[in-house]
């Protein structure tokens, strides 16, 4: 992997670049669609690379429970077993162990968990969780890291904070030790809850070592907004310049404007794709319910100003209709506008930076999404 910054906007920390991998060129500032299970939820992978999406995120503990890494072993890795050739990012699994697992027993050596599946216990280490991703065979993998809730007790993020930079620090050595670089880039994680002391200590330990990226972690897990804002702003700066960034979890408009901003480079959840399957879309004009009744007679296109396949096809009524009746392929057209809203969304923002328009084009959107508490 090789990160490359082009431009850097004049008026705020934004930047544009490219990252080189040897599946692929990956231009920032990008979403990424997310493909729990090695699938986008209503969506063909085919679409994804149609709609120019140049890379995905898979769960590494999802993936690990099924199909089970013999299975993705002997397809010859997760390309291949999802017949997707671009980069794919995989997390650590970290997330999920604490959120979704029953009977976690954390320690320095490691997280011992129960399946949210079946209630069988397994165990990963920080090693562990590299050789799963070894296995996946991921472009970019993510380090063993330990995400608070929110709220969080002082001590107990610090206490999280602690494992997070000794897991760090093992798979880095684990790393050096044991993968081709070339092959496979590793991002650290900055934790630290919504502490910025904490935040800041993370942030230095972690920039000690050569990284290929660097995450934030921790955030949009329901911290206020102006929470999520303050720590964004102040751990930013804090990684290293040359080296990518990544906000872990974050789909919203305005707060990817925000994170851009600060000079974040990239981005997943499945917010866009998981509102899509409730009925509500991402247009130019800001969000629109779609299963309202005052479109039942509205027979305009969701977005005008979208030329993807559902705008170009359908209108907001028959839309509705769809998704009224219950209709699956209501699913598919709502995720797949909603997602060839968020390239189309991205790509202008990256174009701004390059022409030097961001100012404007963060408050032409700021201003489409303010009706919105999101």
């Amino acid at each position: 992997m090789h990160f490359t910054i082009e431009t850097k906007d004049p008026f705020s920390n934004a930047r544009a670049g490219v990252f080189e991998f040897r599946r692929g060129v990956v231009r920032t500032p990008f979403f990424m669609p997310v493909a729990t299970r090695g699938a986008i939820r209503a969506m063909p992978l085919v679409d994804i690379e149609k709609l120019g999406f140049e890379m995905i995120l898979s769960n590494t503990y999802h993936l690990y429970l099924k199909p089970g890494l013999d299975v993705i072993a002997a397809s010859g890795g997760l390309h291949q077993f999802m017949n997707f050739n671009k980069p794919i990012l995989t997390d650590s699994g970290g997330f999920q162990v604490f959120s979704l697992s029953d009977l976690c027993k954390i320690s320095e050596k490691g997280v011992e968990f129960r399946s949210h599946l079946d209630g069988s216990k397994h165990f990963f280490s920080p090693e562990d969780v590299l050789e799963i991703q070894r296995v996946l065979g991921s472009d970019v993998m993510m380090v063993l890291d330990e995400c608070t809730p929110y709220p969080v007790s002082e001590e107990d993020s610090r206490n999280a904070l602690k494992r997070t930079i000794l897991w760090a620090e093992r798979s880095y050595q684990y790393y050096c030790d044991n993968f081709d670089k070339n092959s496979q880039a590793l991002f650290a994680i900055v934790q630290g809850s919504v502490f910025p002391e904490q935040r800041k200590e993370c942030a230095m330990k972690l920039a000690e070592f050569d990284f290929s990226g660097f995450a934030i972690g921790g955030l949009s897990v329901g911290e206020p907004k102006e929470l999520y804002r303050e720590i964004t702003s102040l751990t930013a700066p804090l990684l290293p310049e040359h080296k990518p960034r990544y906000m872990m979890g974050v789909g919203s408009p305005l707060e990817i404007l925000h994170a851009i901003s600060e000079g974040i480079d990239m981005f997943d959840c499945v917010m866009p794709t998981r509102i899509a399957r409730n009925g509500t879309l991402y247009t130019s004009q800001g969000r629109i319910t779609i299963k309202a009744s005052y479109y039942e007679k509205d027979f305009t296109p969701p977005d005008p100003e979208c030329n993807c396949y559902v705008c170009k096809n359908y209108t907001k009524a028959y839309l509705r209709h769809l998704f009224k009746v219950g209709e699956i392929s209501a699913l598919i057209y709502n995720t797949h506008h909603n997602l060839a809203f968020m390239k189309r969304f991205m790509d202008d923002i990256r174009t701004s930076i390059c022409e030097g328009t961001f100012k404007n084009t963060r408050a032409k959107w700021e201003r489409i999404f303010a009706v919105v508490d999101e």
